[in-house]
């Protein structure tokens, strides 16, 4: 889409610096870090929510997502205390994107409900 912060970001029009990256996806740190560690693992095809992730495919999407995000976790040094992945879908759940993207958080204790 040619109006997505994170479509550009893929395309190389926004210049970032991965911390990791697969075929499906890539790993950045948050600008606006709400833990210790607070990376966004964003899919190099758009999709704009999680609820767009539909059929065999999305769900093959979403599962290659989580599975690159708990590795990315293991190796950040993560698994031993704990790490929440969280995934926001409309304005009222905080999505200021509209491309779908996963936080990976911690590094610190997280207090549930998460508010």
């Amino acid at each position: 889409m040619a109006d997505c912060l994170f479509c550009k970001m893929t395309a190389g029009e926004i210049p970032v610096t991965p911390l990791k990256r697969s075929a499906d996806a890539f790993a950045i740190q948050d600008i606006n870090p709400q833990a210790p560690t607070h990376v966004l693992v964003i899919p190099i095809q758009h999709v704009a929510a999680v609820r767009d992730a539909k059929g065999p495919e999305g769900e093959q999407l979403l599962g290659r997502l989580f599975a690159f995000t708990a590795q990315l976790a293991t190796e950040l040094g993560l698994d031993a205390r704990g790490y929440r992945i969280v995934t926001n879908t409309g304005p009222d759940a905080g999505q200021s994107v509209d491309h779908l993207h996963l936080h990976l958080l911690g590094g610190r204790k997280m207090k549930w409900p998460p508010g």
